[in-house]
């Protein structure tokens, strides 16, 4: 029951975040033991210098193009699922939109199922 947020810099066309949102979703559905009818997705899109971030941190160099998705998990993953799902996650990304590996940066946070609903005033 992930819920992604993806933030970037504003200027996409439409083809470009539905193929940001389809190759998130087949990598969460592929390499993170998530439910393919399970997508929640939000899209942030940011004008310039809304968006920080140091384009050699820890990795880089990153551009322009950078992506940052965030995740909202409920249960959480082992070390070598989530290692799968960032190493599945960069070639979707990478052969659907060109985006290069060091401008997708993850972050997951977990949480128990009873801190979501999902409607109609009902807790999971």
């Amino acid at each position: 029951m992930p819920f992604a947020r993806i933030s970037l810099h504003r200027g996409k066309s439409p083809e470009y975040l539905q193929a940001l949102s389809e190759g998130l979703h087949d990598a969460l559905v592929e390499s993170f033991e998530v439910p393919k009818t399970d997508r929640f997705q939000a899209f942030d899109q940011h004008a310039v210098g809304e968006l920080i971030f140091d384009p050699h941190y820890l990795g880089g160099p990153r551009s322009h193009d950078f992506v940052l998705i965030a995740i909202t998990a409920g249960r959480p993953r082992s070390v070598e699922t989530k290692q799968l799902f960032y190493r599945d996650l960069v070639e979707r990304l990478g052969r659907a939109t060109g985006l290069s590996a060091e401008d997708v940066m993850v972050v997951i946070t977990t949480t128990a199922s009873d801190e979501w609903s999902f409607g109609g005033g009902r807790g999971n």
